[in-house]
């Protein structure tokens, strides 16, 4: 994956917008990730769900932990991308009470499959997810790669969770990241 560029898609977001007025003021919005993505530094993380134990309970957690020291590392932004609908994402980042990590949803899981991490999470009764993978992204070209070992259709696994945390990622960054900073 390194040296390759992030795929062309846009995704389906839905953005606050108060002119709207009423209980819902949001309007969708459509997101060309190469355009967001162009000129900066990001990092991105996926998972299989929204609302699922370890992304709710760490992986999610762990990189809003650790937002600033990843644009302390010069890192523009931090993005987790799910094969789920804006809806969705929303509610999950109102509950996790994120405010630095942006969710951006790949409700038809377009940037997942072009990315070659789309999974059938049947098993599970989760249909077409991501499997769990982070990359540093730089003007749209991976520099660097993190992927759980494993990769399965058939719930082969226990759903790991190590290669891709945000301390990996940080110690890609700058090459001296630990627990303590």
């Amino acid at each position: 994956m390194i040296n390759r560029s992030i795929p062309d898609v846009t995704l389906k977001t839905r953005v606050r917008d108060e002119s709207l007025g009423g209980a819902n003021p949001f309007r969708w919005e459509d997101m060309a990730v190469r355009q967001a993505f162009a000129g900066k530094k990001v990092v991105v993380f996926s998972l299989p769900g929204a609302f699922t134990p370890t992304c709710s309970n760490e992986q999610c957690p762990n990189f809003e932990r650790l937002y600033d020291v990843f644009k302390a590392a010069g890192v523009d932004e931090v993005y987790c991308i799910s094969v789920n609908d804006a809806f969705v994402m929303y509610q999950w980042g109102k509950s996790l009470g994120l405010e630095k990590v942006k969710l951006l949803p790949d409700g038809s899981g377009d940037f997942t499959r072009r990315m070659g991490m789309l999974i059938n999470k049947d098993h599970v009764g989760f249909g077409m997810r991501s499997w769990r993978y982070a990359m540093i992204v730089d003007d749209n070209t991976v520099t660097s790669w993190f992927e759980e070992p494993g990769i399965n259709d058939t719930g082969a696994d226990s759903d790991p969770y190590g290669e891709t945390m945000p301390e990996k990622l940080l110690g890609a960054l700058t090459g001296q990241f630990t627990e303590a900073a």
